[in-house]
């Protein structure tokens, strides 16, 4: 079975866009940039209702490009990073500096988020495998689903909802700020599935102060067909 964090390379490195894709053009990379904001892999207009456009435009282009921009900063100006990959970066992260955490967190949280939903008919259905592994592990799906926006709902602050393999289980926790289970502090550790983003800035223009709203909504536009290759790579 592969390791939580060599994980994080995968899902980075392999965001892809369809043909035909229309998305905000990244801001160019510099040539000694050592990380650098994938494509979405839809238009910004494609999750709609779910998430306007305007938000997706400012999430994706300024917030993710922020966070990558901020990251190759932190590197520059941290030796023991020269040449490491985000994977190890985030398996040592307790280590290193604050903009570290928080901007390696944010790079790698967004680059799984944006693969992990599709437009609205196109996310596909949970494989017979995750299918099954949830309900042994939550009892129903619908349990899961409560338990998963709880999660998000419950979460003080900004932070997110994960639904993770810990190696033999599903398990559903949630972190703080830009934090995830593949840091080699995280509370619980293990291999995301399904993420979703709960800082207000996901969310504000459309549900203002009600993130119940935008929990709920979301599963419309969960990428399940992601999830399930999550859940098979992290069983390997």
């Amino acid at each position: 079975m592969r390791t939580f964090a060599s994980l994080a390379a995968v899902l980075v490195l392999s965001a892809a866009v369809p043909a035909g894709a229309q998305t905000p053009a990244p801001a160019p990379a510099s040539a000694t940039a050592a990380f650098t904001l994938p494509a979405l892999p839809y238009a910004a207009a494609a999750l709609e209702p779910v998430i306007d456009t305007q938000t997706m435009q400012i999430h994706y282009g300024r917030h993710h490009q922020g966070y990558v921009n901020n990251l190759n900063a932190a590197v520059a100006a941290t030796p023991a990073l020269q040449g490491k990959s985000l994977d190890a970066i985030l398996g040592e992260v307790s280590k290193h500096p604050p903009a570290v955490r928080n901007n390696a967190g944010g790079h790698y949280n967004h680059s799984l988020f944006w693969r992990l939903m599709a437009p609205v008919g196109q996310g596909g259905e949970p494989s017979a495998a995750l299918k099954a592994q949830v309900e042994r592990d939550f009892g129903s799906m619908e349990a899961f689903r409560k338990a998963f926006e709880a999660a998000g709902a419950q979460r003080f602050g900004s932070g997110w909802a994960w639904l993770i393999w810990t190696g033999d289980k599903l398990a559903v926790v949630s972190t703080p700020n830009q934090d995830n289970p593949l840091m080699d502090d995280a509370p619980v550790k293990g291999a995301p599935i399904v993420a979703n983003d709960v800082w207000e800035h996901a969310y504000y223009l459309k549900h203002q102060n009600n993130r119940g709203a935008y929990l709920a909504g979301w599963w419309t536009v969960l990428n399940w067909n992601e999830a399930n290759r999550l859940f098979d790579a992290a069983r390997r």
